[in-house]
């Protein structure tokens, strides 16, 4: 079972930039989306005709935020949010249940300049993690998308320039990330390759792209359970289209 994830910067922009190609070269068997940027109408418009099933979770606030999540296989429930209306305005959670796992899609809110969103975003990840664990007491789960942190120096380019001063590598939101690992998570990424340099988002600025100037904001993490079958995990950021590239795993089966 392929699983990617995507943090596409504006579903109907990535349509002008070949999605629906790479959607057919990638081939996954669930591809989850972060920062569609529309109305649940307007995704489901630019990807009618796609062979998924398709799920959407849009903002209130239009060209906004949103996730969405295209799979082969309809899964048994999808739910959208958290159940907690101070953080299910802006389209940011998909949880949808399959067979043996819970698949959740997450675009985790950006502290934003000047850190102003940073106390926010600090109560943010403690009640998505109470969501995941509620999750987890039926089946394991697994979360992708874009978590909008890099966790360690390795994850980054610039480590220690940007340390405690730009909204992605505080020590708060480090720690918001550390309390999934403790909870019981699975960076699936640094478990197959714990000392590779690669990063999943650049930004537009500088040609921070071709100079890989990047940070590492996308992963998978996944219950400790399911630790035998992640027999890979992929970072490929040759895929363009957004600033930032698709990350995702390979399941096995039980």
């Amino acid at each position: 079972m392929k699983l990617i994830s995507w943090n596409v910067n504006g579903i109907r922009a990535s349509i002008t930039k070949g999605f629906i190609d790479k959607l057919t070269e990638l081939d996954p068997d669930v591809l989850c989306l972060q920062e569609t940027k529309a109305q649940d109408d307007q995704v489901k418009e630019v990807l009618f005709g796609i062979d998924y099933h398709l799920y959407t979770n849009s903002a209130v606030k239009k060209g906004y935020s949103g996730t969405a999540i295209l799979s082969k296989k309809e899964p048994i429930q999808v739910i959208s949010d958290m159940g907690i209306e101070e953080h299910d305005q802006e389209g940011r959670v998909l949880s949808a249940e399959f067979e043996e796992i819970w698949l959740v899609t997450v675009y985790t809110p950006n502290s934003k300049s000047e850190l102003l969103r940073l106390d926010y975003r600090v109560e943010w990840d403690k009640a998505f993690l109470t969501h995941l664990k509620k999750l987890e007491e039926s089946k394991p789960v697994v979360v992708c998308g874009d978590l909008n942190v890099a966790h360690k120096a390795i994850d980054l380019k610039n480590d220690k320039s940007n340390y405690n001063k730009t909204p992605g590598y505080t020590q708060k939101e480090i720690d918001g990330l550390d309390n999934l690992v403790e909870a019981g998570f699975l960076d699936t990424f640094r478990m197959h390759y714990p000392e590779e340099v690669k990063y999943s988002w650049w930004s537009f600025r500088a040609n921070a792209r071709a100079n890989n100037v990047g940070w590492r904001l996308d992963y998978f993490f996944a219950s400790d359970s399911l630790k035998d079958r992640i027999f890979d995990s992929f970072i490929l950021n040759d895929v363009e289209g957004s600033d930032h590239c698709p990350v995702g795993i390979v399941l096995s089966e039980s």
